[in-house]
């Protein structure tokens, strides 16, 4: 934030897309609430629920990879601008309408907007950011976008509980569309669209993981995901399976964003300082540390707390995994490469949700424990291998 001679201050561009990504994540955040609740009125089915987000995971992966040539062709001001309108529009639909049908075919367009935006934005950010302050600026972006989370949620709850789901995607349209007008009136300018469009999407992935470097931040990037699908999916159900009330549940999940919105901001500065290979080792190494010891623990609220402990090795993560992705790749690759990129998030996800579901059909939910700390130690080994790259040194 500046000052002119007259004392009125001036938003960066960071700092206006950090207030629109802030709003728009609130309205994302509770739709992410009360949507599988949404798709189980229409379905009656939790089984079918889950192989019709499968599906649409699987078009938001997709979608990643075909969006690269019209990231490189178009204005992504204009393309995040129009994402966000159409947001508002799908979700007014989904409000009034009860067709199934139609509920999947704008389900299948929202999870190519969802690709879009955060490609987009992603850029966007990393564009307006100066080579030594990438990684402060993400962890900016980032703990505003858990500060989103955290409400986002509440304000689904207290409205779908008062006035219904449908009204939830109301709300969500009237925050994204608030978004929508600010990011119009802040007049960011995009000066970087690529000559070079990528036709060949296959050839385009094969490139990606061909680099070492990349490979690796593909993989540590998909860690951080891998390991929410612990904190996600598997501990709701085990604390509801265990005898305690959903208000237990909730504030645990509550509490395991605080570690997130208090430290992000501060890893992403440290990583610019001193480097980003010491950021993930010791990030992954909590988290290793933390799973394990719950192996052996079997007080719940003890439990709990120290996943929520271990939170402050995912804000050591989350982050500076983009930030560095960013870092090792040359500024003509950001558009033919952050998509492919960003298919990370659903690739932990994937893989933390089947495996899990594997070992639990053999052993008890304890050993989970165990699973995710030994992969969470294998990514802090790993991270010992990453080209460490300190902003500050850099020219």
């Amino acid at each position: 934030m500046k000052f002119d001679k007259k004392g009125a201050y001036h938003l960066s561009n960071i700092n206006k897309l950090g207030v629109v990504k802030l709003i728009a994540t609130i309205g994302f955040a509770a739709i992410t609430t009360i949507w599988a609740v949404y798709l189980e009125s229409f379905l009656h089915n939790q089984s079918y629920v889950g192989f019709l987000e499968s599906f649409f995971i699987i078009i938001a992966f997709l979608s990643y990879f075909f969006i690269i040539p019209i990231v490189q062709k178009y204005n992504k001001i204009k393309l995040y601008a129009t994402a966000l309108f159409l947001f508002v529009v799908a979700y007014v639909i989904f409000s009034f309408v009860h067709s199934l049908w139609i509920i999947i075919l704008i389900g299948i367009c929202t999870a190519f907007l969802g690709s879009l935006r955060i490609t987009c934005f992603g850029i966007i950010v990393r564009d307006k950011s100066p080579d030594k302050k990438v990684s402060e600026n993400e962890g900016l972006i980032y703990t505003l976008l858990n500060i989103s989370v955290m409400i986002g949620p509440l304000l689904a709850g207290f409205v779908a509980s008062r006035y219904g789901v449908s009204k939830v995607f109301l709300l969500s349209a009237i925050l994204i569309f608030i978004a929508f007008i600010l990011f119009e009136h802040f007049r960011i300018h995009d000066g970087n669209t690529s000559k070079k469009v990528d036709k060949n999407i296959a050839k385009v992935f094969i490139d990606f993981f061909k680099n070492r470097q990349r490979l690796f931040s593909y993989i540590i990037g998909g860690g951080i995901n891998f390991w929410w699908g612990l904190i996600y999916i598997y501990m709701p159900m085990f604390i509801i399976d265990s005898g305690y009330s959903d208000i237990l549940l909730g504030y645990f999940l509550a509490a395991v964003v605080v570690p997130l919105i208090l430290s992000e901001y501060y890893f992403g500065r440290l990583a610019g300082k001193i480097g980003f290979r010491k950021i993930f080792f010791f990030g992954y190494l909590i988290l290793a540390i933390c799973a394990l010891a719950c192996f052996f623990v079997s007080n719940m609220y003890l439990l709990l707390g120290l996943l929520t402990l271990a939170s402050f090795g995912a804000a050591m993560v989350e982050p500076t995994t983009e930030a560095y992705f960013f870092d090792i790749i040359k500024k003509t690759e950001r558009e033919r490469y952050y998509g492919p990129y960003n298919t990370a998030v659903d690739t932990g996800l994937f893989i933390a949700t089947s495996l899990s579901a594997l070992i639990l059909l053999f052993a008890s939910f304890n050993y989970l424990f165990v699973f995710f700390g030994l992969a969470m130690f294998a990514l802090a080994l790993l991270s010992l291998k990453i080209k460490d790259v300190v902003e500050c040194r850099q020219k």
